[in-house]
């Protein structure tokens, strides 16, 4: 009788940390996929920058994933946020310099794009003129790339689908 007793776990505030008690009751832990989809970096880049693919990538940003240390700093260093700004407390949204320096960097996609794809002079003197601002308002959007066109070209070393899951020989020729 006595380890049927041992077995029930109380949540109490004042004994298990917030962040615990957040994982225990299935709340969230962080905001990786927010911070991600607010700056505009796809699954592919995450997965290129984070050097996994994008299967892992889409299980660490679930927000009930209890990551490692080591996972949460790379996610850092990818998003190019504070670690706080990834971790969830009390449910406060992201810090107002975080989400304005999300829209920068959206917008900065956008000029550098502009000033890729522009036939006038003027259109282009404009969109160099707008990236120049950008830049000085924030040094660090000098390294923004622009918006993928089409999307991003895979390397040799990459497979599609196809090859994780190829298709039966009888499927394709009737047997």
């Amino acid at each position: 009788m006595a380890t049927a007793e041992l077995s029930v776990v109380h949540l109490d505030a004042a004994t298990v940390p917030a962040r615990e008690r957040n994982h225990e009751l299935g709340r969230p832990l962080h905001r990786i996929q927010d911070v991600r989809r607010l700056q505009g970096m796809s699954l592919r880049t995450a997965a290129r920058q984070l050097g996994t693919d994008v299967r892992a990538i889409r299980a660490q940003e679930q927000a009930s994933t209890d990551l490692r240390l080591s996972d949460l700093y790379k996610w850092q260093r990818a998003l190019d946020v504070p670690v706080g700004e990834l971790l969830v407390e009390d449910d406060e949204p992201l810090s107002r310099p975080i989400r304005e320096r999300a829209q920068l960097v959206k917008i900065m996609k956008t000029a550098r794009s502009l000033a890729e794809t522009v036939n006038s002079s003027s259109a282009q003197r404009m969109a160099e003129n707008l990236i120049e601002q950008l830049q000085d308002l924030m040094p660090e959007l000098a390294e923004v790339s622009p918006w993928h066109s089409v999307g991003q070209r895979r390397g040799l070393d990459e497979m599609g689908r196809i090859a994780e899951q190829p298709i039966a020989d009888d499927l394709i020729y009737g047997e």
